[in-house]
């Protein structure tokens, strides 16, 4: 498989061959930075981890160089970042026994740029290779551009795809916006419950980044605590850890249907919901 940035690799944990190890792939997450993955899909981590039946496989769109740096991290060059960050990828990827790890190194501007398509050629060679059941990105309402610029390129991969040869499920996932906004019945649950050492043990490879400034491991397991929490107010806790997910799975098997016009439409209907509720409890409906 040739990539478009001759420094993108693939990493195949068990040592299978690359055909092989990426033919088995059911579920595929496709994130932007080292670490997306891990925060986002754990769901699809865990529908597979320890199974021969199911596979995850990963890839990372960036190089990793314009990651933040403090601490024992701030004195470290670009390469060197970007070496640190790839290593650590590879390593989540042993832990969470991954069918296999791609890291595609573009840089962040690249990916931001709509004229771009070597992204979504990229992308659309790696999902002829593993033609996954289940696809899960960044979800379109996400604020980092970066991770937008993802989505739109994982979509437009999507959609090119004969029909029937597209994923059955697409699911875009919380990173710098989380989905507690969506309607409920927009919401898909995926019950993270009863695995927080696995998710702290991946989570916590990514020690560029936690001890350079961000503590992305705590964060993560606070939102999904929260977010299993206060779904629900009227009822005891069905679940202590869920990711919120929006539905793309529509905007995949109708290549017409306007992405922005579809995410707005549930921003709408919040908008409805919250108006409706302070005019009715305000006495002005």
């Amino acid at each position: 498989m040739k990539f478009h940035h001759p420094t993108a690799c693939l990493f195949v944990p068990d040592g299978k061959q690359a055909d092989e190890a990426l033919a088995r792939v059911s579920h595929l997450g496709i994130g932007a930075h080292q670490d997306d993955l891990e925060f986002m899909a754990f769901h699809g981590i865990l529908q597979c981890f320890a199974r021969d039946d199911r596979w995850f496989g990963g890839v990372t769109c960036t190089n990793g160089a314009g990651s933040s740096r403090t601490g024992p991290y701030a004195g470290c060059s670009n390469e060197r970042m970007m070496n640190i960050r790839r290593e650590e990828q590879n390593t989540a990827a042993i832990i969470g026994h991954y069918a296999a790890m791609i890291q595609l190194d573009y840089p962040s501007a690249m990916i931001k740029d709509p004229a771009e398509t070597a992204l979504v050629s990229d992308l659309t060679e790696i999902l002829r290779a593993t033609r996954p059941e289940v696809v899960y990105t960044h979800n379109p309402a996400d604020k980092h551009e970066t991770h937008i610029g993802v989505t739109i390129a994982a979509l437009k991969a999507m959609r090119s795809m004969p029909r029937e040869e597209r994923p059955k499920q697409v699911i875009g996932c919380e990173v710098w916006r989380a989905l507690d906004w969506l309607p409920d019945d927009a919401k898909v649950l995926m019950d993270v419950s009863g695995r927080d050492n696995l998710a702290a043990a991946i989570n916590g490879v990514f020690d560029s980044q936690i001890a350079g400034g961000k503590r992305y491991d705590l964060a993560t397991q606070g939102r999904r605590s929260a977010n299993a929490t206060f779904f629900d107010a009227h009822t005891t806790d069905a679940a202590t850890q869920i990711i919120y997910g929006l539905d793309l799975t529509p905007l995949v098997e109708d290549e017409t249907r306007d992405i922005a016009d579809y995410v707005c439409g549930f921003i709408d209907r919040f908008n409805t919901d919250v108006r409706h509720t302070l005019g009715r409890q305000s006495g002005t409906v």
